[in-house]
């Protein structure tokens, strides 16, 4: 044998202590019930259950989790981490990517979740967004797509891993999501699969198109069938075995982008429009923040998201004290018909509900001309019916709201329509456009040859959402000119000129001056041009002025989805709601119910409820099932309450002259089981042709009474969700107590005493 040297024994013991290191160079994070193991690649390898033992590993063995990838949106790349270290001083780990890039990310341990920063990224020239995740788990059970969490929601397991974005800058879903709002369309997933197996020409993961022909919302939903879901997200997805990822990100939005977007893009009725995305500045991902987290499912909503909206300041709306998302806070609304205003606050007052939309006036729509005064600086507009004379919105609300309720509208969202304030006669700077061209040569005010100087894109049907015809225009200056199809050949030339469209001026055109095609809603009553985000947030605020000097704190937003127009996503969504709450809280405004069109991840945090839809679309209550004319019901209920929602009814169960008490027992046992909401419709003629009027307002409001009182454990709420059953609820000994009962046969039986929880 040669000799050593001890030279060579101290290089040989120096590599043993570098490889020794780097072989443990994995590290352990937790909170109170959740642990994760990060190793020293930066991917998760471990996510375990720590409320039992042994602890319960939900994180894939065949699907790795890297904590933060890097995406280049020209190259549709992402780059995973290759190295990971920990300074345990500063709780920052830094991760190396294959490009070149560093990433430093600041990782927190909180008591009920887990804080991720992102403090800088170098080399970040080409990269345009950044992805927390995806985190892979083994969870096959149920998935929030909206908030992004994976629910195991049966007794042998019941935990849950979520993420929640810390900012408005960080979204649900995937770096390369198109336009950042995943697409509307069903996708095959068995929640249990032995009570509902696949057929066999299905898959998991399997992606279809919703119904219809992409106009008519109620067609929208059609399949019945529990393992068709219908998706509104994709913060949380599912793979080809039904096991749930998680995925947050986070874009420069400093960059001006090219998006080729629609919501809906399976159905010809709303394929995609080619947007040119304006930057905006100083909205980057460097600071993006999120909140992991796992917990047992049962209590995650009230124990570990509260913990989490309240740590971080997030939106907190509040109802009688507790936070909105509170089941025993899921009150029902009424939506008002017949145009006749005298006894429908009282009536809502007995059945114990706490809003009223009033529905029989037209469509609310924007309009910052009025300065928030929408029946007059002396509120001289009278549109409320009452048989001892009319009433403006401010004299309804100050009887309703001194009640405790509130007078709602139904609004179109952020559509600026014809003749109003930002579209015309006299059209704003800041409207929404999809493509900026040039005029190549002056015109004049009565000429019809308009040539552009570059035809891309122009011959497009202007918004990816119906592309009506009639809403097809360009901006010149101050006027709005329709048009339909450009020139195949130089010169370019738009055609089937409109010159003044909407009521604005013809006006002459010097060459060189910039041509908007702008971006627009849909017709059928909300036609309208979509704001950019500086008018956007004007009109969020207006919103709030209108609160306030009128007294409306309910808004129900149709045409939620307008939203999504200026191509900024979820964040666009965040930046509406967190304008117009910050104005409302200016007003000192404690609270403003939303409910809308959609539900987002944007939207998810402001919005009270989910009202939309109706009749057996949504529940028959002959039949006992969740929409007998379509599946609108059975897919909104299971998005809803995998994403810790209530569900809805909508617009249903109007009390008429043949309206029976046992119907509206059912109806709320239904409601408080799966955590329903809906809005009744009242209207004062058919109410007042109703011999057990009194009777279904006293059993409704025994219900609700209960409901706030968080009386119904979770196992009986269980048995009260199941539609076979019947039930009927009694005032107990006090206001403390109730007693429900089974109604087998027509019979009472089973008495349960329900109990006032303790802080409600």
């Amino acid at each position: 044998m040669k000799k050593i040297d001890s030279k060579s024994i101290k290089v040989f013991a120096l590599l043993l202590l570098f490889f020794s290191f780097k072989g443990q160079a994995q590290w352990n994070f937790k909170s109170n019930y959740f642990k994760i193991h990060i190793n020293n690649k930066g991917f998760i390898t471990s996510m375990k259950n720590t409320t039992v033992t042994p602890n319960k590993e939900f994180s894939q063995s065949d699907k790795t989790s890297p904590l933060l990838c890097l995406y280049n949106t020209s190259k549709k790349k992402y780059y995973e981490p290759q190295q990971a270290e920990f300074d345990k001083k500063n709780n920052t780990l830094t991760l190396k990517y294959q490009n070149g890039s560093v990433a430093k990310v600041v990782l927190v341990p909180k008591t009920k979740y887990l804080k991720l920063t992102l403090q800088s990224l170098t080399k970040r020239e080409e990269i345009d967004d950044i992805q927390w995740g995806s985190y892979h788990t083994n969870i096959t059970n149920l998935f929030g797509e909206i908030i992004g969490v994976a629910r195991d929601t049966t007794k042998t397991v019941n935990y849950s891993i979520g993420v929640m974005a810390l900012n408005d800058q960080t979204t649900g879903g995937l770096s390369n999501t198109e336009g950042e709002a995943a697409p509307f369309q069903y996708i095959i997933h068995s929640p249990d699969k032995k009570k509902f197996p696949l057929p066999a020409n299905l898959h998991e993961g399997q992606v279809f198109s919703i119904g219809g022909d992409g106009i008519s919302d109620v067609a929208f939903y059609s399949h019945p069938e529990e393992y068709y879901r219908i998706l509104y997200g994709n913060a949380a997805m599912i793979d080809n075995k039904g096991q749930v990822y998680v995925t947050y990100h986070t874009k420069d939005r400093t960059k001006k982008r090219d998006i080729f977007f629609s919501l809906i893009p399976m159905l010809q009725t709303n394929i995609p429009n080619h947007h040119e995305v304006a930057p905006i500045p100083n909205v980057d991902y460097i600071g993006s923040s999120i909140a992991l987290w796992g917990s047992p499912d049962s209590t995650a909503l009230t124990d570990v998201l509260q913990n989490i909206v309240l740590s971080e300041g997030l939106p907190y709306p509040k109802v009688n004290g507790k936070w909105v998302k509170d089941p025993a806070r899921y009150t029902p609304d009424v939506t008002s018909e017949g145009n006749l205003f005298d006894s429908i606050v009282s009536y809502t007052k007995q059945l114990g509900f706490k809003a009223i939309e009033a529905n029989d006036l037209e469509y609310y729509k924007v309009n910052r001309a009025h300065k928030g005064y929408i029946d007059g600086k002396n509120f001289e507009i009278k549109p409320f019916k009452f048989t001892s004379g009319n009433k403006s919105h401010k004299e309804f609300t100050n009887i309703s709201n001194s009640q405790g309720i509130f007078m709602g509208r139904h609004t179109i969202a952020t559509a600026l329509a014809p003749n109003t304030k930002d579209s015309s006669p006299i059209p704003s700077d800041s409207l929404c456009y999809l493509q900026k061209r040039l005029l190549v040569k002056s015109i004049s005010a009565t000429d019809t040859i308009i040539e552009v100087n570059d035809p891309k894109y122009l011959g497009e049907i202007a918004s990816w959402e119906g592309h009506c015809k009639n809403l097809n225009m360009v901006k010149i200056g101050k006027e709005l000119i329709h048009y339909l199809g450009v020139s195949k050949t130089a010169p370019y030339r738009l055609l089937n000129i409109k010159r003044g469209y909407w009521n604005t001026t013809p006006a002459p055109h010097k060459s060189n001056e910039d041509i908007y095609k702008l971006q627009v809603t849909i017709n059928y009553g909300y036609d309208g041009l979509i704001p950019d985000l500086n008018l956007q947030d004007a009109i969020a605020e207006d919103y709030a002025d209108v609160a306030k000097i009128n007294g409306i704190y309910f808004m129900d937003l149709d045409g939620q989805e307008f939203l999504f127009n200026t191509g900024q996503g979820y964040y666009g969504v965040k930046r509406f709601f967190r304008k117009m709450f910050e104005r409302a809280a200016f007003h000192k405004i404690d609270y403003i119910r939303i409910t809308g069109a959609t539900l987002s991840e944007g939207s998810w945090h402001y919005q009270s409820v989910w009202n939309v839809g109706g009749g057996k679309n949504m529940y028959d209550v002959e039949k006992r099932v969740w929409g007998s004319s379509t599946s609108e019901g059975k897919d909104i209920r299971d998005v809803a309450y995998a994403n810790f929602f209530p569900a809805t009814f909508g617009g249903n169960f109007g009390i008429k002259k043949d309206s029976k008490v046992e119907d509206y027992e059912h109806i709320q046992a239904i409601s408080v089981g799966v955590g329903a909401t809906y809005m009744l419709g009242i209207n004062q003629k058919n109410v007042e042709s109703c011999p057990q009027k009194y009777q279904i307002f006293k059993a409704i409001r025994t219900w609700e009474d209960a409901r706030a009182a968080n009386a119904f454990p979770d196992d009986l709420k269980r048995k009260l969700a199941n539609p076979k059953k019947s039930w009927m609820l009694e005032r107990g000994k006090d206001k403390n107590t109730w007693i429900l009962f089974e109604k087998i046969n027509g019979a009472k039986v089973n008495p349960i005493t329900l109990t006032r929880a303790k802080g409600y």
